[in-house]
């Protein structure tokens, strides 16, 4: 596979790897989540839980994720700890669904349904909803309310 820098200058070659990197770490952090909340596991603590499977503090997965460049000895020990070949946190991947989780395309496709069933008012409400969950005015608490 021909190298994804090549052509570029070393400063924009670096930063690149650099964003890869970060993506491919949040690619495996999602792809581990989804797994273990799909066998039962509590959504709270699966980021240090993750922290630990790849050999890092929470502080620095934490740091990782947002916005640490990743160098190369930790990116082996990612790799590593989760099974990868080396170099596979460098490689620029598409995810299938165009970068859309197989969970994600799980709601979208639950949420299209939903449009699909209800009329103009009930498209409103759901819309409604929507945006009030996404900008964080619904509480974990109105969720559990609504799932009773």
């Amino acid at each position: 596979m021909p190298s994804q820098t090549s052509d570029l200058p070393e400063d924009k070659a670096s930063a690149n790897v650099t964003l890869t990197r970060q993506r491919n770490a949040r690619l495996l952090f999602q792809e581990y989540a989804e797994a273990q909340l799909s066998a039962g596991a509590a959504p709270n603590g699966l980021e240090q839980a993750f922290a630990k499977t790849i050999q890092v503090s929470p502080s620095m997965w934490s740091q990782i994720k947002s916005s640490r460049p990743i160098g190369d000895k930790i990116a082996r020990q990612i790799e590593a700890a989760r099974g990868k070949p080396k170099g596979w946190l460098d490689e620029v991947r598409e995810q299938a669904g165009g970068g859309v989780s197989q969970g994600e395309q799980q709601i979208l496709a639950l949420m299209l349904k939903a449009w699909r069933a209800t009329n103009a008012v009930g498209r409103k409400q759901l819309k409604h909803f929507l945006r009030e969950v996404a900008e964080g005015r619904v509480t974990p608490e109105t969720m559990k309310g609504l799932m009773r």
